[in-house]
């Protein structure tokens, strides 16, 4: 099975929601679905319905998280030795070439990515024309307005 790579801020997010599922979502669904059993004929009963499909939602998640742990590299930025290369889990500054804006983004994994905190997904096209460079080279990202021009100002594994 392939590796997930995840920041241990990331892991410790899925163990988190994996957690409040199995303690608390998934006793409540049960709950609910018996509550709903007791109104009489389930043919016509939305409210089992409404259960069972969020009952199905539920379990299909913890699914999904439990093999996303169980496939997950979890990679600690701190400990990296990257020589100022641009590698999953560092943190970087960036400007925009064009706009002269400076940008600063972690690359983490795909569950993890959050543009608004500054947390670009690995598989993202700048992320991807990102890895291996060092401060001080430019990069050009395909964008969907068109092609962006980055100059690296500093690369960080905090």
């Amino acid at each position: 099975m392939k590796r997930i790579p995840l920041t241990v801020k990331g892991a410790e997010l899925l163990r988190s929601e994996l957690h409040q599922l199995k303690t608390v979502a998934r006793p409540g669904i049960i709950t609910a679905i018996a509550e709903a059993r007791s109104h009489g004929d389930l043919s016509e009963n939305a409210e089992y319905d409404a259960a069972k499909e969020r009952q199905g939602f539920i379990e299909s998640r913890i699914a999904e998280l439990e093999s996303k742990l169980g496939n997950a590299q979890i990679i600690d930025p701190v400990l990296l030795d990257a020589d100022g290369r641009c590698v999953f889990g560092a943190t970087i500054d960036i400007e925009d070439t064009e706009a002269g804006q400076v940008l600063t983004y972690q690359i983490v994994g795909d569950d993890e990515a959050d543009i608004k905190q500054g947390k670009i997904s690995v598989s993202s096209p700048i992320a991807r024309a990102l890895i291996g460079k060092t401060a001080g080279d430019v990069v050009e990202v395909q964008a969907p307005g068109g092609v962006r021009e980055y100059e690296i100002l500093d690369v960080r594994y905090v």
